[in-house]
């Protein structure tokens, strides 16, 4: 269709000159003689003027009708500050309508009062709203700029398979069946992990990808079952090559889509210290409020729950919060508790309050003079301090505690917002997590991740704690991306797979074609998978992935638009040699 340009784009230069353009309608006003009509397409909004000559042409016309016009740009009497096309309107001299439109199910204001799930049913006219579009096109803006700065660095840019052989590590896979060969499937890739590795040993040393991966497992606000990762990899390097990359990257990233600078250097946290500190392995750097450990205020303690958690090699955490003890009542606190026993384990939390001076709390009567004088001088405490103490296990104590520091800075506000972003790497992650369920040790990572080199005689006699050469990179309490240094030794690997009680047998049936290629020359190499999603999510400012999502899926894996995921004929089963059983629910 003629245009002669979109209509987000006239200013007040532009008065006198003819324009032909199109859109939707998305509110119209009726003045008797005169109407006026908002005009939008993705670029924006324009105010069309119809004087009496022409308004008969538009009487029946109604919100999201596709219109195109043709008319003179003249100055606005009334302009309108809030609108980039504020001082200006189009005098319409010519109207086509292009299409009608029912009336919507669905409200498209940028602060729509529609719920989530009736949005997402009409995803394609919820797409129409000016935020959502906004996030898409800022999606697309980072991924050109990760294109464009990896290019220069000599990444190479390569597919890798989206059917593969399923190597059950991790999450659940998605599985294909096979026509041809019954009984026999392919997988969704969880990443391009091992197809990255094989493009690292066949020497393309430094690859790149916009990949698509997908993961069977339970969802929530910052995940989906298919999502996009900025994956990278590159050999001859190490830790501090991969940072820098990554680093240069996200400088490109905020100052191209935000237009700000990012620190020259990220801070490096050992994931030990991050969790003794924030008690958690992505932890927000925006606030304060770190765990204290208070425990040696309490060795020679007389207070039972102290004493006893002191000789059962426990810890005593504290996490204090200034100008705080006035807004969490009895029944708040109530609440609290409630949160870290029932989603932490934690035993017990108690807690301390300072007014005109003095201490109260759950935990003051059974406290000496002296003990409640050093938990004053250790914490720094004044009036109005609110602190919140839990004695327990140390892993209990640390994310319960972190949890807790996150809760109440959110509830008290004391995370600054606009364009304050705060990077770190977390390193040095534990190589093996126990499984309780099948009584052994996995990767906590993925097997292919090498572990820190003075911690390789540790595989077999103290598997807790070997340390890994895994990574991530934490932006405001978000985990950005995830990656490690590689085993490139076919003896290590082997090691490795030995530790989490994977046989010779079972590595080869699983990852045979990789190991083989493990014995010709295999480069050091490591690298990252960055989230697409997450990324856009943090720059548009907003906490939840279905917002920088095309099509997304709810919180329980179904598209509401399309209804999938939906069922299959017989006859296409049976091609596939699938029978479906029936199961209890």
């Amino acid at each position: 269709m003629e245009r002669t340009c979109e209509n987000g784009t006239l200013r007040a230069q532009d008065a006198g000159r003819t324009v032909t353009l199109v859109g939707w309608v998305a509110k119209r006003r009726n003045l008797g003689s005169l109407v006026f009509i908002d005009l939008r397409d993705r670029s924006g909004i324009v105010q069309l003027t119809f004087d009496e000559t022409m308004a008969e042409k538009v009487k029946d016309v109604r919100n999201e009708y596709v219109l195109q016009v043709t008319g003179t740009v003249q100055k606005r009497k009334d302009a309108n500050p809030n609108l980039a096309t504020g001082e200006i309107e189009v005098l319409v001299n010519k109207v086509t309508i292009v299409n009608t439109s029912d009336v919507l199910p669905i409200d498209l204001s940028d602060d729509t009062t529609s719920s989530e799930d009736t949005r997402l049913k009409y995803r394609y006219l919820d797409l129409r709203r000016h935020s959502l579009q906004q996030n898409l096109i800022l999606r697309h803006k980072v991924c050109m700029i990760a294109r464009n700065n990896l290019d220069k660095k000599g990444f190479v840019e390569v597919e890798t398979p989206i059917l593969a052989k399923p190597t059950p590590e991790g999450a659940r896979d998605y599985l294909v069946p096979s026509r041809i060969y019954n009984g026999h499937f392919w997988a969704l890739p969880q990443s391009p992990q091992i197809y990255k590795q094989l493009l690292m040993i066949g020497g393309m040393e430094k690859y790149f990808q916009i990949a698509r991966c997908f993961r069977d497992e339970d969802l929530r606000a910052d995940r989906q079952p298919e999502f996009t990762q900025i994956d990278i990899e590159m050999s001859f390097g190490d830790e501090d090559t991969v940072f820098a990359t990554v680093e240069d990257l996200m400088k490109d990233i905020f100052k191209g889509v935000k237009n700000y600078d990012l620190e020259d250097h990220f801070i490096r946290i050992t994931w030990n210290e991050c969790m003794r500190r924030f008690g958690s392995d992505k932890p927000d750097l925006r606030f304060g409020n770190e765990i204290q450990d208070i425990t040696d205020l309490f060795n020679d303690t007389e207070f039972a729950v102290f004493k006893n958690t002191i000789e059962n090699k426990g810890m005593i955490g504290a996490v204090k919060f200034e100008n705080a003890a006035d807004k969490y009542s009895r029944k708040a606190l109530d609440k609290l508790q409630d949160f870290v026993k029932h989603g932490f384990k934690a035993k017990a939390l108690a807690y301390l309050k300072m007014a005109d001076g003095t201490l109260s709390g759950s935990i003051v009567k059974p406290l000496s003079d002296g003990e409640k004088a050093a938990v004053v001088e250790r914490l720094g405490m004044k009036d109005n301090d609110l602190v919140l103490v839990i004695a327990d296990k140390p892993r209990v104590v640390e994310t319960s505690l972190g949890a807790l520091r996150v809760r109440l800075a959110h509830e008290l506000n004391i995370i600054p917002k606009e364009n304050n972003y705060k990077f770190l790497w977390v390193t040095d992650f534990p190589m093996f997590e126990y499984s309780e369920e099948e009584q052994r040790w996995g990767a906590a990572h993925h097997p292919f991740t090498a572990p820190k080199e003075e911690d390789v005689d540790k595989l077999f006699t103290d598997p807790e704690h070997v340390s890994s050469r895994a990574y991530d990179l934490v932006c405001n309490g978000y985990e950005l991306l995830s990656g490690s240094i590689r085993i490139h030794d076919q003896d290590l690997q082997e090691k490795v797979f030995e530790a989490i009680g994977m046989t010779k047998e079972k590595a080869q049936e699983r990852f045979g074609f990789f190991l083989d290629a493990f014995k010709f020359g295999t480069p050091p190499h490591g690298g990252v998978g960055i989230g697409l999603e997450r990324l856009t999510m943090i720059l548009a400012g907003t906490d939840n992935i279905r917002d920088v999502v095309a099509f997304p899926t709810t919180n329980s894996s179904l598209d509401l638009m399309s209804e999938a995921p939906g069922t299959v004929d017989k006859e296409q089963l049976d091609v596939l040699g699938i029978e479906i059983s029936a199961r209890e629910r």
